[in-house]
């Protein structure tokens, strides 16, 4: 009884664990793993704004120096900052 037993538990399929399938991030989650590390900076408005760029000098007409933020939310490239 018991060899019957034990070839029928033997003779039962395994089943075999599949790896999980990789879960595709949404457009939210790209969009937002895309645009981490960024930094407030005061405008030259008055404004506070969002950027993820670095700030770099740009020269203006009469030899003047502006500091701007680069790639700030809202679709803008290039924000003038205050000093």
């Amino acid at each position: 009884m018991k060899a019957l037993a034990l070839a029928l538990v033997l003779s039962l399929p395994v089943p075999r664990l599949a790896p999980p399938a990789q879960v595709s991030a949404t457009p939210t989650q790209q969009q937002s793993a895309k645009k981490k590390g960024g930094r407030w900076y005061f405008a030259e408005t008055g404004h506070a704004v969002y950027c993820y760029g670095p700030v770099m000098t740009m020269p203006q007409g009469e030899g003047r120096l502006v500091k701007v933020a680069t790639f700030c939310r809202g679709d803008q490239t290039m924000v003038p900052l205050k000093d």
